[in-house]
C-alpha cells in the first residue's frame, strides 16, 4: 500500500458522510485504513485536557511515581480498546448500537448512550473554557462575559464545520492541524524556557507527601479515562476493516495512548515550571490550566494555540456526542433526527453552560464518568466474552441491533448497571472514599450481569425468545 493510500478515506456520498452511519452498520465498502483512523485520533492526543490531567497527577504523587498511574492508563486502555474496537470493526456498529444487543436492549441502550453523550458536553465545555482562560489572560475578557460567550460560539461553530461531514472532514482537519499544533507547541516550550527556569522531573515532588491516599486519588483520575478513551476510539474504529484483528486494534490504541502519555508528562513539566511564579489565586488550579499558561508564556500566539487545539478536539466531542444522542432518540422516536442536528444542539447547550468554570469540577466529573462508563463497558465485555462466547446464550457473530429483533429492555444489563452505579454513588456521597468508587462499580456490574443472565438463561436477548416463552406459558394455562 502506498503511503498516500494508507491515509486515504473511501469515496462515498455526501449524505452518507454527514449521517456517518449513526444508527446502522458501516458497510464493508466504507472501511478505512488503520493509519487514517489513527490520524483522526491524534486530535484527541493533543487535547488541552491531557496537560491539565498530567499536572494534577504530578502534583499528587510526583516523579517517578506518576509513571505508575500513567502506565495503568496506557496498558488498560490499550487492552480494553483493542477488545472493544475489534468487536465494533467486525460488526461495523458504534458502541451505542452494540449496547442494544449486548445486554441492555434497544431502549435500555438509550439510557447508557445518553449518559455517554453527557460526557461529551462536559469535554466540549472544558476545552472551550480553556480558550476563555487564554482570552482572559491576554485580553482581559472574563469567562462570564457576553464577549467570551460569543467567541466560544464562533470557535465552536468552526469545530461544527469540520465535524459536519463526519470522518471525512475530520480527516482533512487533522492532516493540517497536527503539524500546526507541533510547531506552536515547540515554540511554546522554547518561550517557556526563556522566561522561566525549567523544572525537570528530579524536582517534581508531591504537594501532599504525608497523605497516604494520593496514589489512590491519582488512580481514580486515570480510571475515569481507561474506558472513555477506548469508547472514543471505537467511534472511529468501527470504520476499520473487519480483518484488522486484535493485533491491529491494539496497535491503534497503543499508538494513541503512548502519545497521550508523553503529553501527560509534558503537562506535569509545564505545571511544575509555572507553579513557583504564581503569586495570586490558587497556584495549583492556574498552573494546570493550559489556557492561562500558554497565554501567559506565549502571549497572542498562546491564544491562537488554544483556539486551534480546541477546534481539533471539539470536532471529536461533537461527533461522538452526536452518535450517542442519535441512538438515544432513535430508540424512542419514530421520526429520526439527523446526526448533524444533534451536533448543533450540543453546540447550543455548550454556549448556554459555557459561563460555568467546569475546570474546578474535573476531579468530581472524572469520578462520575469512571463509575458510569466503566461499569457500562465492563458489562458489555462480560456479555460478549462470557455470556455469549462461553455460555452460548446468544450468537457472538452478527450481533442484532434492530428493534424488531431484540427486546426493548434487557433487565440483566439494566439491573446490573443500576446496582453498580448506586454502589459507586455511595462513594460520591461520602459513605466510603470516593477514589474507590469507580473500581468497585466496574467490578460489581459485570458480576451481577453474568449471574442474572445465568439465572434467566439468556431469555431476554431477542424478541423471538420472548415470543416462545409467552407461547409456552399460554399453552400451560390452556392445559390447566
Amino acid at each position: 500500500m502506498a503511503l498516500k493510500d494508507a491515509f486515504q478515506s473511501p469515496a462515498t456520498s455526501l449524505d452518507d458522510q454527514m449521517e456517518s452511519y449513526a444508527t446502522e452498520r458501516v458497510p464493508r465498502s466504507q472501511r478505512w485504513p488503520a493509519f487514517a483512523i489513527l490520524l483522526i485520533l491524534t486530535g484527541n492526543v493533543t487535547a488541552m485536557f491531557w496537560f491539565t490531567l498530567g499536572g494534577q497527577i504530578g502534583f499528587l504523587v510526583g516523579w517517578p511515581m506518576m509513571l505508575v498511574p500513567i502506565g495503568y492508563l496506557v496498558v488498560v486502555s490499550t487492552v480494553l480498546g483493542s477488545l472493544i474496537m475489534r468487536i465494533a470493526s467486525k460488526e461495523g456498529l458504534s458502541l451505542v448500537l452494540l449496547t442494544r444487543g449486548l445486554g441492555f436492549g434497544a431502549k435500555g441502550s438509550a439510557v447508557a448512550s445518553f449518559i455517554y453523550g453527557i460526557n461529551y458536553i462536559f469535554y466540549f465545555i472544558f476545552e472551550g473554557s480553556i480558550v476563555s482562560h487564554a482570552l482572559s489572560q491576554y485580553f482581559g475578557v472574563g469567562q462570564g462575559s457576553v464577549t467570551a460567550s460569543i467567541i466560544f460560539a464562533l470557535v465552536g461553530a468552526a469545530a461544527l464545520f469540520f465535524a459536519w461531514r463526519g470522518m471525512h472532514s475530520m480527516n482533512i482537519l487533522q492532516k493540517f492541524g497536527m503539524p500546526i499544533f507541533l510547531v506552536l507547541f515547540i515554540v511554546g516550550i522554547f518561550m517557556l524556557s526563556q522566561g522561566h527556569g525549567i523544572v525537570g522531573p528530579g524536582q517534581w515532588e508531591s504537594l501532599s507527601p504525608d497523605d497516604p491516599t494520593v496514589m489512590w486519588q491519582a488512580f481514580s483520575l486515570v480510571n475515569g479515562q481507561i474506558v472513555f478513551q477506548a469508547l472514543l476510539a471505537t467511534d472511529y474504529g468501527r470504520f476499520s476493516r473487519p480483518q484488522i484483528g486484535y493485533r491491529g486494534t491494539a496497535g491503534i490504541m497503543f499508538g494513541e495512548m503512548i502519545m497521550i502519555a508523553v503529553v501527560l508528562v509534558l503537562g506535569s513539566l509545564i505545571a511544575f515550571t509555572i507553579y513557583p511564579s504564581i503569586t495570586e489565586g490558587d497556584p495549583v488550579l492556574y498552573s494546570t490550566d493550559p489556557g492561562f499558561v500558554f497565554a501567559l508564556v506565549m502571549g497572542f500566539l498562546g491564544v491562537v494555540f488554544a483556539i486551534i487545539t480546541q477546534i481539533r478536539i471539539n470536532v471529536m466531542n461533537l461527533y461522538s456526542g452526536s452518535l450517542a444522542f442519535s441512538n438515544t432518540w432513535d430508540a424512542f422516536a419514530k421520526k429520526p433526527i439527523r446526526r448533524n442536528w444533534w451536533m448543533v444542539g450540543l453546540l447550543l447547550l455548550g454556549i448556554i453552560l459555557y459561563p460555568v468554570n467546569v475546570l474546578q469540577y474535573t476531579d468530581t466529573f472524572l469520578a462520575v464518568t469512571g463509575i458510569m462508563t466503566n461499569t457500562w463497558i465492563f458489562i458489555l465485555l462480560a456479555d460478549y466474552f462470557i455470556c455469549r462466547k462461553c455460555f452460548k446464550f446468544a450468537p457472538s457473530e452478527k450481533i442484532e441491533y434492530d428493534e424488531q429483533a431484540i427486546r426493548d429492555w434487557n433487565p440483566c444489563g439494566m439491573i446490573a448497571m443500576a446496582v453498580a452505579v448506586a454502589i459507586g454513588g455511595c462513594g460520591l456521597a461520602g459513605l466510603y472514599p470516593v477514589y474507590y468508587a469507580s473500581f468497585i462499580a466496574m467490578f460489581v456490574g459485570p458480576v451481577i450481569h453474568i449471574l442474572l443472565t445465568l439465572m434467566t438463561q439468556g431469555r431476554f436477548y431477542s424478541r423471538k425468545a420472548t415470543t416462545e416463552d409467552n407461547t409456552i406459558l399460554e399453552g400451560e394455562v390452556n392445559d390447566q
